[in-house]
């Protein structure tokens, strides 16, 4: 059994990891803020605010020290530089949890391996970089032993349905009723998504694990188009077959930034990772298939207010679906295609 504080513990994959630890006898705390619903039994809790460096120090100073300390929503760079004062010899191994996206855009080879070159694209995905980076410096300097989990796309059975231009719940209205849907470039882009269930073995199998310490992994799960992705939800949730818009990707971003920009950033790559790593060292396999996934998610999105919304609530959506219409005409005129 170890002793094992996990940072966060009521989020998308911490929560199925707190139960998979428990099973496997560990004793487990959270440190959070103590705002969403009760701990699982027999789990300890500290309640605090990590963004508050100094406080934070004191609590952890104050707790002792722990087999391993499980980080899950260390987002700046700030944050890693306060774990490593806070752990610094309390603690045997930190597992942190990191993201696909650290990755540099476009990548040199397929399936992209641990080892590829890193620099991130978005804002996130270059705060992770650095973040690693603080992790590993200590790792390197004998802080402490570190072990890096990058999580794909990961999803649980309420939610995780992503789409050219977000806004999730006004576009799988759209779907419902069989109106276009958006889809960046020609939905050819290969994506990877797991569920959280699957994701959170991984680091429990890093848990205590000797092959694990400073190393980092993927949790890649089933690999698909865009456009099969958004497919097998509209056959699983009883949907017409999707009629699909493609706008290049650039375009999409340059007159809709703020619902283009994850596209450009992410959605338009490639994400094929090798789990051979994860497999080996720490027992990783992925069990469950979108479809699969889809058909947990369904009787919840079905049954649940908000989750799927009146396209109506999106205008700008339609604006943009008319002006393509348009743009689109025109271009065939001028070349006397139409």
């Amino acid at each position: 059994m170890s002793k094992i504080l996990l940072i966060g513990g009521t989020g998308l994959i911490s929560t199925p990891m707190t139960r998979q630890l428990l099973a496997r006898g560990h004793a487990v705390t959270h440190f959070n803020r103590g705002k969403k619903a009760a701990q699982p039994a027999g789990v300890a809790q500290i309640v605090g605010d990590r963004t508050k460096y100094a406080e934070f120090e004191a609590q952890i100073a104050a707790a002792g020290s722990w087999d391993c300390v499980i980080d899950m929503c260390c987002f700046e760079p700030a944050e890693a530089e306060c774990c490593v004062r806070a752990f610094r010899g309390r603690t045997k191994q930190f597992i942190f949890c990191s993201t696909v996206d650290v990755y540099a855009r476009p990548t040199p080879r397929f399936p992209i391996t641990e080892d590829a070159p890193l620099g991130g694209v978005s804002v996130y995905g270059k705060k992770k970089v650095v973040c690693e980076q603080t992790m590993m410096a200590a790792h390197a300097r004998g802080d402490f032993a570190v072990t890096i989990i990058r999580p794909v796309h990961t999803y649980q059975d309420g939610g995780g349905i992503h789409n050219a231009t977000l806004n999730n719940a006004a576009v799988l209205g759209r779907l419902m009723r069989g109106l276009p849907i958006i889809m960046q470039g020609d939905g050819q882009s290969l994506w990877c998504a797991v569920h959280a269930e699957d994701c959170a073995a991984a680091f429990v199998g890093a848990v205590g694990n000797a092959a694990a310490l400073g190393q980092a992994y993927h949790t890649g799960g089933d690999l698909m188009t865009w456009t099969q992705k958004l497919t097998t939800v509209a056959e699983v949730f009883g949907a017409p077959p999707p009629t699909f818009v493609h706008i290049p990707t650039d375009l999409l971003f340059a007159v809709w930034p703020e619902r283009g920009r994850i596209s450009a950033e992410n959605f338009s790559f490639n994400n094929v990772f090798d789990n051979t790593a994860a497999q080996r060292d720490l027992g990783y396999r992925f069990t469950i298939t979108w479809r699969q996934g889809c058909e947990r998610m369904k009787p919840v999105f079905l049954s649940t207010p908000g989750k799927i919304t009146d396209p109506a609530t999106d205008p700008m959506y339609d604006r943009v679906l008319t002006a393509w219409a348009r743009l689109s005409a025109q271009l065939k005129s001028d070349l006397g295609t139409s």
